[in-house]
Formats: structure tokens, C-alpha cells, sequence
């Protein structure tokens, strides 16, 4: 599951799918130094995203996609 606390690029590594997401909500700069340490909660107040609603999208496209730990496992 995909927390608010959670890193754009923990998040990016662990669920490379919701890469959608993240677009579909105006959060282009994925590669930017600041997803490294940026938390979902943080990217969202910056960018004027509806936490709430990212968090959905972002776990809908997590729970289609086996993580990249699941699949080594």
C-alpha cells in the first residue's frame, strides 16, 4: 500500500506503473533532485494536488502492477 509518507521515488522504484499517475496530476518532475526526498504529502501541497485523491490513483495502478520486491520474493 502507497502511504502519504512515502517518497515520489520510493514509490516510482517499488510501482514504476504509477508513473500514469503522477502525470495525470501535474507531477512531471519525477526526476527532479527533490522526488528523492519529497514525500506524496509534501509533492501534493507544493503542486496544489488533492492528497487524497493521488493516493487512490496511485494505489488503483500499485495493486494492477506486482512490485519490483514481490517479484524478486
Amino acid at each position: 500500500m502507497i502511504l502519504k509518507d512515502m517518497t515520489v521515488m520510493e514509490v516510482l522504484q517499488k510501482y514504476p506503473a504509477t508513473r500514469e499517475a503522477f502525470l495525470k496530476h501535474g507531477m512531471g518532475c519525477m526526476e527532479c533532485m527533490a522526488a528523492m526526498n519529497e514525500t506524496l504529502e509534501d509533492g501534493a501541497r507544493m503542486h496544489g494536488i488533492d492528497l487524497e485523491m493521488l493516493l487512490k490513483d496511485l494505489n488503483e495502478l500499485a495493486s494492477q502492477n506486482i512490485s519490483l520486491a514481490e517479484q524478486e520474493g
